[in-house]
């Protein structure tokens, strides 16, 4: 990789603005589609077909989550995605905690994703599943797509076309085909929790959510998207739209050709039923490679997320400042991309070590610490529709899009439900650890604990160091005025 002379962050250039419309794409659809649609069939086999319902609830809240993003995307088109919409309503606090909480589920979540991968490479590898040689096979896979993040956006969006298009072939496949062999006897109960309907529906829900996490990956690198007020909201919609029809046809597929008992015990779902379907192993190991290919993508995309989140904070003064220095020509943020990685290798090993259910408690901590961001997302587009349909914004489009923010609001509150009390109990611990990264980045603040007030024309706070600013919602006047001036 190259570097500047100094080896630091130029103060007067942002990051490259190296991702078009299919980048962009590839980028959601990756980081949508990883490991987890692979696994996800052995997580939710407990459960039943049943869970099938709470994957169809999911999409409409994940649809509804999409056409969120894609708004504030159109409204504030700067990284940050989450991080920014909640710190330009809700003020600097709300905007910490998103960002950390958002930060969390990118490291947690390639954990997560490589503890699935690692079940796909030991198809070929390491098929005893020792536990010392699967840790090192996780750690390789976690760090070859951080080596292609360190060489610059240009490559890794590259990268992820490359390996969208690999992966999505397979899949399409097995969601269409797939479908003609399936037998009813292979389903199972149709709820196999022994919990109420609504219960299990929402048990598996918060599972299923964790397929659909990273549907909001362009608005969080939307500075490094062309033209993004327009990009953004497309890749993010149609992205999601692409991933909701092979999800759901594909747990279908493998639901129907594998026996449920068999199901909850595999580690591979989609390769049982692919041998299921074709006999002999070859239609397994080709599926087996797909999604190799497929979890490296997502790897690849989620390290970005990693890095772009807190770099976004960084630069305005809510997160340590090396996050937001620059390397290289493409503006590399190497801080985050590396202590990134080393986070999710720990959680990795320890999960190893420590969890006998690997997969499922580090998804269900991601789903939480994603959510929260979901939510307050969801709660700055009421907040801003609010205020423009005072100012005569059509009737038909406010109710529309009030309507479909508030979905994805209740969504949201239904995921943090479903996800049970014992990962509320740790999700709500690591959250507020961040309340001591908040007050020592405030340290230096003045004698009444406010930052100096700001000239009404200035977009955007540059502090240290101050790349291209990320624009604020512009300054009004009147009741409206004070009243966005408040949340500053």
């Amino acid at each position: 990789m190259s570097a500047t002379p100094t080896g630091r962050e130029a103060p007067d250039r942002g990051p490259r603005k190296a991702l078009g419309l299919p980048a962009a794409s590839a980028l959601v659809i990756g980081s949508i589609i990883g490991t987890g649609v692979f696994a996800l069939p052995s997580a939710l086999a407990p459960y039943g077909p049943i869970s099938l319902v709470a994957f169809a609830v999911v999409t409409l809240g994940a649809l509804a989550l999409a056409l969120t993003f894609g708004s504030l995307a159109g409204r504030v088109p700067a990284s940050g995605g989450p991080y920014v919409y909640a710190r330009e309503a809700f003020g600097e606090f709300t905007g910490f905690l998103n960002a950390w909480s958002y930060w969390i589920t990118a490291w947690a979540g390639n954990a997560a994703i490589v503890v699935a991968w690692v079940g796909y490479v030991e198809v070929f590898v390491n098929t005893g599943h020792r536990t010392g040689v699967s840790i090192l096979i996780a750690l390789v896979g976690l760090w070859i797509p951080a080596a292609v993040n360190l060489t610059g956006a240009r490559n890794t969006g590259a990268f992820q076309v490359i390996t969208t298009v690999l992966k999505f072939v397979p899949l399409v496949f097995m969601a269409t085909v797939g479908l003609l062999f399936v037998e009813s006897a292979d389903f199972g109960p149709f709820n196999a929790s022994g919990r109420s309907a609504t219960g299990a529906i929402s048990a598996a829900g918060a599972i299923a959510l964790f397929s659909y996490l990273g549907l909001e990956a362009a608005s969080v690198v939307a500075g490094r998207v062309r033209e993004p007020r327009r990009n953004v909201p497309r890749a993010t919609v149609y992205g999601t739209l692409v991933c909701a029809v092979v999800y759901i046809l594909g747990t279908l597929a493998v639901f129907g050709t594998v026996p449920h008992g068999r199901l909850g015990d595999s580690s591979a779902p989609f390769t049982d039923a692919a041998n299921n379907i074709f006999g002999g192993t070859w239609a397994g190991d080709v599926v087996a490679a797909a999604a190799i290919v497929s979890g490296i993508g997502a790897l690849n995309g989620w390290t970005m997320l990693c890095a772009e989140m807190p770099y976004a904070a960084a630069r305005d003064g809510l997160f340590p400042a090396a996050f937001a220095r620059l390397r290289g020509a493409d503006g590399v943020p190497v801080f985050g991309i590396v202590a990134s990685t080393v986070l999710a290798s720990l959680i990795t090993v320890f999960s190893y070590t420590r969890f006998e259910d690997v997969f499922t408690k580090i998804v269900l901590l991601s789903v939480l610490t994603a959510v929260i961001p979901y939510l307050f997302s969801a709660a700055a587009q009421l907040y801003w529709l609010l205020l423009r349909g005072r100012e005569g914004l059509g009737r038909g489009r406010l109710i529309r899009d009030a309507t479909v923010a508030a979905l994805a609001m209740a969504f949201s509150y239904w995921s943090i439900q479903g996800s049970g009390y014992q990962t509320v109990y740790y999700g709500l611990f690591v959250l507020l650890l961040g309340v001591p990264v908040y007050l020592w980045l405030k340290r230096d603040l003045g004698e009444y604990g406010e930052r100096p007030a700001r000239p009404a024309t200035e977009t955007h706070a540059p502090r240290t160091p101050p790349p291209t600013p990320a624009p604020r919602i512009p300054r009004q006047r009147g009741r409206l005025g004070n009243a966005l001036r408040h949340h500053d």
